[in-house]
């Protein structure tokens, strides 16, 4: 996905928040890693593209790793294009859903709020940090 973007490309999702240039691609990447040789599975449908924008469904099935809860995460996506590159990127899912499939009893109570969401966001990116800097390091 990483290698689609735009390198002004902004991301947002209900997991991360917003993301601008190489962190979204970065966030990707850690992504993939962090799954490999694991259960993720991935399928995409109603995919369109027409005057710079574009749309796709996708599917996420995989076993969320601190909990060992199974996830079926449903994403609509939405996209805009520049210079033949994907310029925005925003997925949209069901954030209360999503946690109630993660957590259980506690994404059920607790998933729906903005105290969640707020908390969710400085978790993923504090993840996404610390990959970022294992980058940096690896390039030294």
């Amino acid at each position: 996905m990483a290698s689609f973007y735009h390198e002004d490309i902004v991301f947002e999702d209900p997991a991360f928040g917003q993301l601008h240039g190489e962190r979204a691609g970065n966030m990707w990447r850690m992504l993939c890693e962090s799954q490999r040789g694991k259960d993720f599975q991935m399928t995409f449908s109603d995919i369109s593209y027409k005057n710079e924008a574009g749309h796709a469904h996708w599917e996420a099935d995989y076993t969320f790793s601190q909990t060992g809860r199974k996830i079926h995460n449903v994403i609509d996506a939405r996209f805009t294009f520049r210079d033949g590159k994907i310029f925005s990127h925003v997925d949209t899912f069901n954030l209360h859903k999503w946690a109630r499939q993660a957590l259980g009893f506690q994404g059920l109570l607790l998933g729906g709020t903005g105290f969640f969401r707020k908390k969710l966001h400085e978790k993923t990116n504090k993840l996404l940090d610390k990959y970022e800097a294992t980058l940096i390091e690896k390039s030294q």
